[in-house]
């Protein structure tokens, strides 16, 4: 006990457990602001894939870190907008577009690696982003190095959380946003656009999704890979459902995974030598399931997600 309670009141672990949910923040913010819209985006795991492929090569290919973060968030629209064209005016399974989605933005990202390198046996390395060393706040005791010793990326994802909170809960977008997910026939009637809210509105989303594929290859690791996403898309999808669609509830639940991730590394080698390294790998996933079960049975979901409206359907 006493090793779990050290390895709980450590800054490092603390500073870990946010890297880690970092691409999960940006993937839960983009999904959330998807079907705050109505529209369920499956294309999350692709999209991740996308972007990490599509910022890393940007930036080997000399576009500069931001540039690189800029492309993988066009990736992740041009993404997007093949998502909500199938799925909002022709009203096609969301299901079945957003797989589709996954399929060809990962198999796209493999082919462009394969066509650029075909020689290359190891993946090139870039000069991926630094922690910030922010004077003041970086030696603050506990919080300098477990919050304020992160990459730019890392505050970039908690800095969407409020802007995606403000614009949600605090202007007339937001309002048509979540009027479009509950109640698309109220907003036409209003003289809206119910197709040119929710196409904008998963473009957007779906682009910052694709920034939590740039965070692993531009911050967490300095090269691309395949695999490396390692379903990282689809534990965002079940976050989302676990934050009721609230922006901040969002926030818990992906610092909760990265917590449970960052504690199973860390178990094991306080007690690796007498259970099974397997049983350590399934710990995040099956607590993330636990809660998951608890929270959804009271989760209030948009009542028009995965629902496809049609002009002047009523």
């Amino acid at each position: 006990m006493t090793e779990i309670l050290d390895i709980l009141i450590s800054a490092n672990f603390w500073a870990a457990a946010l890297r880690i949910a970092t691409p999960l923040i940006f993937g839960v913010i983009g999904a959330l602001v998807c079907e705050r819209a109505g529209v369920l985006n499956l294309g999350i795991e692709g999209i991740f894939t996308a972007g990490a492929m599509a910022g890393w090569m940007a930036v080997w290919l000399g576009a500069g870190l931001w540039g690189g973060v800029l492309v993988a968030a066009m990736a992740g629209a041009f993404f997007g907008l093949i998502h909500a064209i199938l799925t909002v005016p022709l009203g096609l399974s969301q299901h079945v577009s957003g797989i589709g989605v996954t399929l060809f933005a990962t198999s796209l990202s493999y082919f462009i690696y394969r066509t650029a390198l075909p020689d290359v046996s190891s993946p090139p390395r870039i000069e991926a982003f630094k922690p910030l060393d922010i004077p003041g706040l970086s030696d603050l005791p506990f919080l300098g190095p477990a919050l304020f010793q992160q990459t730019p990326l890392t505050f970039l994802a908690l800095l969407l959380v409020a802007v995606t909170a403000y614009v949600l809960y605090r202007t007339p977008l937001g309002l048509a946003i979540q009027a479009v997910g509950d109640n698309p026939a109220a907003v036409e009637s209003q003289g809206l656009s119910v197709y040119a809210i929710r196409i904008g509105t998963v473009v957007a989303g779906s682009a910052i999704m694709a920034l939590g594929g740039a965070f692993l290859t531009m911050s967490a690791f300095d090269a691309f890979f395949f695999g490396m996403v390692n379903g990282r898309g689809w534990i965002c999808i079940a976050l989302t459902v676990f934050a009721s669609w609230r922006p901040g509830k969002a926030l818990i639940g992906a610092l909760l995974f990265g917590a449970f991730d960052a504690f199973q590394v860390r178990l094991q080698t306080e007690v690796g030598s007498f259970i099974p390294g397997q049983v350590f790998l399934m710990m995040p996933y099956l607590l993330s399931i636990a809660a998951l079960i608890v929270v959804a049975r009271r989760a209030d979901y948009p009542r028009a997600l995965l629902v496809p409206y049609f002009r002047g359907q009523r």
